[in-house]
Formats: C-alpha cells, structure tokens, sequence
C-alpha cells in the first residue's frame, strides 16, 4: 500500500464509485442520498489530510467545502486569472499543499473520493443510523445533502478581535485578512501598515507585507516572550519551529521593522480611513500604563489576539468541549480524534488552535482511526510533540484579564449591532447582567450578521465571564426554502442526538 499522500492507489477490496450529493429534496426518504463511509467538512490542512487518508485506506469519501477551492484559509492561493508565476511564495510546507491537492484529484477522478467546492454545511442532524449533512451550494444557494456513516468536521477558525476606539475605521483589517489578501488577492491593505494584536501570526504578516513592498514601521506585540520560559521543553523538541521563528526575526531585521513587545494599539485615528495609531505599554494584565502612549502614523492596521475555534457544527451537536491553554473553547477529543458524540470525528483547529503541521497530522490520525487501523507511532509522537508547543504558545500570547480599559463607553464592541461598551456595561451594572448571553438580550451585542464571532471574547469580557460554547441549530445564513423542504426527519437538527454529553 503507498504510504504517500500522492500515491491514491486503491487498496484491495475497495468499493465502487458513489453518489457524492443530492438535492436536499431527495433527502430522508426511503431511497434517500447513497451513504458513503465518511464526510468531511472543510478541506483546509486537516480536511485535506483526512480525505485523502481516508480514501486511500479504502473509505469512500466525500469532502465539502465552502471555498471554492481546496487548501483552506490557510493554504489560500491566488485565483488561476491572477498569473501568479510562484503561489506558494508566501506559505510553508506549500508541498504538503500540493501532493495532497493531486490525491484528491486522483482519487476523485478514480470515483473514490467527492469533492463538492462552494458547499457551506449549515447543519448536521443524525438519520437512521448514519448523518445527513444539509449544505447552502453555490452563489444561487441551492440546497444539497450527503449521507455518511461518520463525519470529520474540519471547520478551521476564525481570527480573535478586542475593539478599541477607532477600530471600525477603513483601513484596520484583520492580521488573518490581510494574508488573505496578499494570499488570494496580491494585494496590500496600504502602504504603511502597523501590524498589531498578539500571537505569532504577527510575525509573519509584517514579514509577508514587507517581502511584499510595504513599510512596517511596527510590530505591536501585547504579550512578551518571556511567557515561553517556563516551556522549555516543548520549545527544545520542536527546533523547526524555533528556526521558523528565527526566520520571522531575521526578516523583520532585514526590513527595519520594529518589534513593540507588551505594547497594545489603544487607538486608532482618521476621518475616510485610518492615519495614525496610539499605542501604549501594559502591564502584566494588559492594562494600558499611564504616559507611555505614542503616536505611530500608518495608512492601514492589521491587528488580530490569535484564533478562535470554529465550533457551531460541533457544538450543535452536543460534543463536549474544554478550555485551551490560550482562553478559547475547543472540542474534547481523544487519542483518535473522536469527540464525545459517537460518530463524529475533528481535527485540526477545532480541538485547539495549533497550526497546519499539526492539522496535518491530527487529519491523518482520524482518518486512521475512521478506517479501523492503528495510529502510525509517527504521527502519535508528532502530535504529542506539536501539541505541547501550541499550549505554551497559547500560553504564553493570551490575552490579559485587564485589555477592556482601553474601551471607552463610545467604542463600539459589537459593529454589527453598533452597541458601544458603555451600554453593556450599564446591561452589568444596573440591569443585573452576568453572562454573555443575557447581555444579548438587553442590548442585542452579538445578534448582528457575524453572529458574535468578532465581537464575542469582547462581550463576555465585559459580562465578566469566560467565552462560552455558543451551541445553536444553524452554523449560517439558511433560504427559509431549505428550512421548509426539509422532511420531517430533518426536525432532529434542533435535538441533541443520542450519545451526545
């Protein structure tokens, strides 16, 4: 059997082509969808892995995917129109990209593997011994359904922000967005651009902006990196990733770009767009300490606190969920990937934020143990040694409990809603509030088109909680047409199936 992901030949007593999808129409009825042998939702790094392990290991697979094509936020690549001569000059480990994207084109051509591109999953619901997953396909919205025996959910992440006055200002992007746009778009969000916030992304966006013409006057670091000498050991046995780091640092010296460790944008300044950040040094809870503000001028500000896991599916589902290392909710998985809901598998970030190396290898490992087979001892010590370096990384760059004084009572915490932080402060202090979601209810923070997912550390913050699962029965924006078409089977969407904890 070939042991690279490249190689998709079938192994012996593999099963036929199959149906990938149908109209959601067709679902639940007696001759409903072909049951295949696992779904995947997401084809990032952990989604691609898992698909194509699985097919390879004999599992007729079908991945479905919101892009419209493979590879994820964070193997993103320009659009085949742009010409870009080299699409992989601005990622790591782009090989691990492109031998698995040729798997699943081989093994999608051999009729092993479905690959369904522009298919948002906006539930999971269980039927009859096997999962239907109900998908939003496509720009006209079409309804569409897989029935599967088990389903990796792959969902990935999406960037954490702490508003401060000024912060919906054009021009202030996410640190995440704006490697999208060098990404997928080549372009820059200015032409000089304060990156900001916390965590290693940072790192690599000022050396991507930089590489990419722009001038960096900042690095803007809330953390310090001292937070990583109580984890010594997991740092000395990942020296690829110390030397990665060295790369980060040997660009922003190549560059003259200026590394500000625990210092925090306070405040963004403009009128059409952003001109100029404040800036200022914290304390060890983050508060902002009086008489060290500066002014930095800028034409853009990418900021961004890291990653939050993307859970709506799972958390839907009633898997159960622990509290990481860097403050966030992720799944509950064990040494297989499983969550606690029989059936339902995860890799990548939704167990914890942790990187596309290890995605890859969580993705592999579930793949395994869908198919029945033993972990590769490989890929245990791999992720055992991976995992250790993303807690002291989440460890070391989570955000300090005292970050809301820099919020005046007129910044606006939820954008969607426009509701200011001096609103949900009086929902705390005079309308007897305690937890995010009966902040919601008195000041509708979070009931806006993103669904908290921006302003949501940042309500719970000053509801004086911890960020809480947010378990609900959509994952995304539905047709009310879907919603009436679905059968009567379909109700269990909104039920916490059998198993679950």
């Amino acid at each position: 059997m070939p042991t690279s992901p490249s190689e998709p030949t079938p192994p012996p007593g593999s099963k036929p082509p199959f149906a990938s999808a149908v109209p959601s129409s067709a679902s639940g009825g007696a001759a409903g969808p072909v049951v295949v042998d696992l779904a995947v939702v997401g084809a990032g790094p952990a989604g691609l892995a898992a698909a194509v392990t699985a097919a390879r290991l004999g599992l007729r697979v079908t991945v479905l995917d919101a892009g419209e094509r493979p590879g994820g936020q964070y193997y993103r690549h320009p659009a085949p129109g742009l010409g870009a001569a080299r699409p992989g000059a601005l990622h790591h480990g782009w090989d691990a990209f492109t031998t698995r994207e040729a798997a699943l084109r081989a093994h999608e051509a051999a009729g092993r593997l479905g690959y369904l591109p522009g298919h948002h999953v906006w539930t999971v619901v269980p039927d009859a011994g096997a999962w239907l997953l109900h998908a939003v396909a496509g720009p006209t919205e079409a309804a569409a359904t897989v029935r599967a025996a088990s389903v990796l959910l792959a969902t990935g992440a999406y960037e954490r922000q702490l508003p401060f006055p000024g912060w919906t200002l054009p021009g202030v992007v996410g640190a995440g967005g704006v490697q999208a746009m060098l990404k997928g778009g080549l372009v820059l969000p200015g032409r000089r651009v304060v990156v900001a916030g916390s965590g290693p992304l940072l790192l690599a966006v000022a050396g991507s902006l930089a590489a990419a013409g722009a001038d960096v006057p900042a690095v803007v670091e809330a953390a310090s990196y001292t937070g990583y000498a109580g984890r010594t050991p997991a740092l000395l046995r990942n020296p690829g990733k110390l030397a990665e780091g060295a790369l980060y640092g040997a660009a922003l010296l190549r560059h003259r770009v200026r590394l500000l460790t625990r210092y925090a944008v306070t405040e963004a300044h403009g009128t059409d767009r952003v001109e100029a950040v404040t800036v200022a040094r914290l304390d060890r809870d983050w508060r902002p300490l009086p008489g060290t503000a500066r002014r930095i001028p800028c034409d853009a500000l990418a900021v961004g606190h890291g990653l939050v896991p993307q859970l709506e599916l799972a958390t839907g589902l009633g898997c159960a969920t622990r509290r990481g290392a860097d403050g966030t909710v992720a799944l509950d998985l064990d040494a297989g990937q499983r969550t606690s809901v029989p059936g339902i598998w995860s890799a990548g970030e939704t167990g914890g934020i942790g990187g596309a190396q290890l995605a890859l290898i969580e993705g592999e490992l579930a793949a395994h143990a869908i198919a029945g087979r033993p972990a590769p001892a490989r890929l245990l010590r791999g992720r055992a040694r991976l995992r250790a370096f993303a807690d002291a990384m989440a460890a070391a760059h989570r955000p300090g409990a005292g970050w809301s004084d820099w919020l005046r009572d007129d910044t606006e915490a939820c954008r969607c809603e426009e509701v200011p932080a001096g609103r949900i402060r009086e929902a705390v202090r005079d309308l007897g509030a305690r937890d995010a979601r009966t902040v919601k209810l008195l000041t509708r923070a979070g009931m806006g088109w993103c669904q908290g997912r921006m302003c949501g550390p940042a309500v719970a913050a000053l509801a004086g909680e911890e960020l809480a699962p947010d378990r609900r029965p959509l994952s995304c924006p539905v047709p009310l047409a879907h919603l009436a078409r679905l059968p009567e089977s379909g109700e269990a969407a909104v039920q916490r199936p059998p198993g679950a904890r």
